[in-house]
């Protein structure tokens, strides 16, 4: 088995550099981008269903508090059973993450005179600094109710 040469050596070290420039942002970009999947996603399904809920019942559900009432600082949590058995929550059929899955945000649903603010807080990395992510509502009168567009973004790799 013949050694590589000097000058293939250092053909190899720069072509394996060259892939890991590449490669590692890409990582890294992906990674913090599937931290955003359970907040956006999860605030999509609520602000859905509680349209729906709107559409077919004539109001919004009543408020719910942060659930869990902390979320998870650094680290995934499965909830406890019953976590989410706020009378909103069932309402909207919704809760963080299938039952024994792990998710990092909690959740809130505050009812207003006007419509419905939604909200997802997390602290990723467990320095005590939220991230908090939020969609509104409205149900106009004599009109559809209706989400409204954008979602309001605060530190989200927070």
């Amino acid at each position: 088995m013949r050694r590589l040469s000097l000058i293939e050596s250092a053909v190899a070290a720069s072509l394996l550099g060259s892939i890991v420039a590449v490669a590692v942002p890409a990582f890294v970009r992906d990674v913090e981008s599937s931290r955003l999947v359970e907040p956006v996603s999860g605030l999509e399904r609520l602000a859905t269903s509680a349209v729906a809920h709107a559409v077919a019942s004539g109001s919004y559900p009543e408020s719910a508090p942060w659930t869990p009432a902390v979320p998870p600082r650094g680290t995934t949590e499965i909830d406890p059973e019953g976590t989410w058995e706020h009378p909103t929550w069932r309402a909207l059929d919704f809760r963080a993450a299938p039952e024994g899955r792990p998710h990092a945000y909690a959740f809130s649903f505050e009812r207003t005179a006007t419509g419905f603010t939604a909200r997802a807080q997390g602290d990723l990395d467990g320095d005590g600094l939220f991230s908090l992510f939020e969609v509104r509502g409205i149900a106009p009168a004599g009109g559809t109710p209706a989400t409204l567009p954008g979602m309001y973004v605060e530190r989200e790799l927070e």
